[in-house]
């Protein structure tokens, strides 16, 4: 396990050089992130062509719909991931001290943290500490998507046969956190009622300084970016650029500058979802290939990989769909509901943002060398 990367985020790893087999760049690219670069003109473009009323309901359909099968399931996979043979991952002594301590935490202690955040909430029926757990989500999405991009950088330049070193990474991921606190520093936010989920808060202040501060920071993160990969590009006389597109949308297009267009705003989360998933796509068909002939003899990939994505597909239904509208359902007072500052649906929000969370502290523990599944990532 000695070439996976010791950081966070599905792209993790360096991997040995390529074969012949395997996904194919072009699909790679766009499953990654390039297909960003189709969706935002299209997006541009619809409502120009139908009227942005028309425009926005039928992203809006698609978007909602479709969540069923990439957004949702998305974060369902993670807790497939994360929760199968966790036991044996917890007292296995070869599993590194440092890693078994981070199943510990992510996988009970801050669940519970959380349970207990949001049953408080519930049960006394404030939506100033619903608020809170929901702006924290907020706060910590951008991070998730920024080293996640970083992930994809280290890992599909590392499969196509260029790695990445220490200093290397570390300019990589400045340029992530720059972007990270840009993107949630800004706009300037005096404090504000707001709503989300139906519940209804007011967000925390930020200090006049943060925007023009982080602001500084990214756009300086930028020269030793680029400056470090032309000399990579003169050192190595080439520069895996498809991965590079994946890292460049994820920090620039899909958190800092997110609300460039409205339309393409109800795509981002699709498209993030697509990326974490193709990861997980690699890892499980590519464990099943290795484990299908002999000595294991185990079940067809086709098989194997299907039954995941039912899984996830299942489990997301559950989280985001079952699970929330019956307890709304059996626990939520309509009438009470319409002059509280908690909605109609104040479970269905603390679910999401549980899972949210929840996603994020797992993905960490996850996508890491110490976890020996991170070793199929090498194969193609």
């Amino acid at each position: 396990m000695s070439s996976v990367v010791a950081t966070d985020g599905p792209a993790s790893a360096e991997v040995m050089p390529p074969t012949q087999a395997g996904p194919t760049r072009a699909s790679e690219f766009l499953l990654t992130g390039g297909a960003t670069l189709l969706l935002l003109p299209l997006c541009w473009l619809l409502p120009r062509a139908l009227g942005f009323d028309r425009a926005e309901l039928t992203v809006g359909f698609l978007t909602f719909y479709g969540a069923h099968l990439i957004n949702d399931p998305h974060f369902a996979v993670t807790y497939l991931l994360f929760y199968r043979d966790v036991k044996a991952r917890l007292w296995d002594e070869q599993v590194p001290a440092a890693q078994r301590l981070r199943y510990l935490l992510a996988g009970f202690v801050a669940p519970l943290a959380l349970l207990l955040w949001g049953g408080a909430a519930l049960s006394t029926h404030s939506a100033r500490s619903l608020g809170a757990l929901t702006q924290l989500m907020f706060l910590l999405v951008g991070w998730h998507y920024v080293k996640q991009g970083f992930g994809v950088v280290t890992v599909l330049s590392a499969r196509r046969g260029q790695n990445y070193g220490p200093a290397e990474r570390r300019i990589l991921l400045a340029h992530c956190w720059a972007g990270w606190a840009y993107a949630w520093a800004s706009p300037f936010d005096p404090g504000r009622s707001v709503e989300e989920k139906g519940v209804i808060y007011r967000t925390w202040m930020h200090p006049h300084w943060l925007e023009p501060v982080t602001r500084i920071a990214f756009f300086l993160s930028v020269a030793p970016l680029v400056f470090m990969l032309v000399r990579k590009w003169r050192r190595e006389a080439k520069l895996v650029l498809a991965p590079l597109a994946g890292l460049l949308c994820s920090v620039w297009l899909w958190t800092v500058y997110s609300g460039l267009d409205p339309l393409f705003m109800y795509v981002i989360p699709a498209l993030h979802s697509l990326q974490y998933l193709y990861f997980v796509w690699l890892l499980k068909r590519n464990q099943a290939r290795a484990h299908e002939g002999p000595p294991s003899f185990g079940r067809p990939t086709r098989v194997v990989v299907g039954a995941w994505a039912a899984g996830a597909i299942g489990l997301g239904l559950v989280l985001f769909h079952l699970l929330p509208s019956a307890l709304d359902g059996a626990l939520v007072d309509a009438r009470a509901a319409r002059s509280s500052d908690l909605g109609p649906t104040p479970y269905f929000a603390a679910l999401f943002a549980f899972v949210n969370l929840h996603h994020y502290f797992m993905d960490f523990v996850i996508w890491r060398r110490e976890n020996a599944e991170t070793q199929y990532l090498r194969h193609q």
